[in-house]
């Protein structure tokens, strides 16, 4: 397998397929969310269901469960279907607010994932 690389267009990555650890299809990944403050990727999110992009539902996932197969030029998600189909989601006519703090609907998806919000992470100088 080759060595995946550090530094990856976010266009690359878009529409790519989305599997978890045990090679179940999740869906594909429809956007990287970027904090425009900071340069970090606040999400991804993924779409998950439907058929044919009909009733597929969104989710916004930490970016951090996520890595990146260019052999199969895919996303792997560490999390079980069951934790998706739990997770708190939304549809594409209907995106949730995003704001940073302990309290918000992204903070929740965090922690639903099990990881804390990117914004704690410390910034480099």
């Amino acid at each position: 397998m080759n060595k995946n690389p550090r530094i990856i267009s976010a266009t690359t990555l878009i529409g790519d397929a989305v599997h978890n650890t045990a090679g179940e299809n999740l869906g594909e990944l429809k956007e990287l969310m970027l904090d425009v403050n900071s340069g970090k990727i606040s999400y991804a999110v993924l779409s998950f269901g439907g058929f044919l992009g009909l009733g597929d539902k969104l989710f916004a996932i930490p970016w951090q469960a996520f890595s990146v197969d260019t052999d199969q030029h895919a996303l792997v998600l560490n999390v079980d279907k069951e934790t998706l189909e739990n997770a708190p989601g939304f549809d594409k006519d209907h995106w949730p607010e995003t704001t940073e703090d302990d309290d918000s609907w992204l903070a929740d998806v965090y922690r639903h994932y099990g990881y804390g919000p990117y914004w704690y992470a410390p910034m480099m100088a």
